[in-house]
């Protein structure tokens, strides 16, 4: 069977934590043959130690530097120079609801270890602060990232539900 190709070659995947965007991003990658960068991996040492960010903006300009990738993540820190080199940015909007009780489901699956998309020896917990900061993600980061999205000249996708992102990537292995 055929991959399918898209014109993109520089997708960046943003929403609020628990929305799906490594779980996207890795289907994605899958599909079109793209390398994928977990911002989370980049930015997380062993211990859950932050990377300063004069170095971890180095990482993401290096990799914004490759012809072909897809970046999941937020980081305010970056998400402008991100979003000026994408070329498609999805958007995943959902409920606060929704991201809070995955955000707790993907704790519990992966107790103790250490996921995918995350940085090496940085075992998965869920702590007061990330839950506060996705309940609040509707208030506090969403109007910030609408008002980048705007601004930008890449192609920019909005999915409010994982029904229409399901149903987009239906549509998108048909064409």
């Amino acid at each position: 069977m055929k991959k399918t190709q898209l014109k993109h070659r520089r997708i960046l995947i943003v929403g609020s934590g628990g929305a799906g965007k490594s779980t996207l991003s890795r289907k994605l990658a899958e599909q079109w043959e793209l390398p994928v960068v977990h911002l989370d991996a980049l930015f997380w040492q062993p211990g859950w130690t932050a990377m300063p960010r004069p170095e971890f903006l180095e990482k993401v300009k290096h990799e914004l530097g490759k012809p072909k990738w897809i970046i999941d993540g937020n980081y305010d820190s970056s998400i402008e120079m991100r979003a000026e080199h994408a070329d498609l940015i999805i958007f995943l909007d959902f409920s606060n609801v929704l991201c809070l009780y995955r955000a707790c489901k993907r704790a519990w699956m992966y107790r103790g270890k250490t996921r995918p998309d995350m940085g090496e020896g940085c075992p998965e917990k869920i702590d007061w602060e990330f839950i506060r900061w996705i309940w609040r993600y509707p208030k506090d980061a969403r109007p910030e990232m609408l008002n980048v999205l705007s601004k930008v000249p890449a192609d920019v996708i909005t999915l409010t539900s994982p029904k229409e992102v399901n149903q987009w990537l239906q549509n998108i292995s048909t064409r």
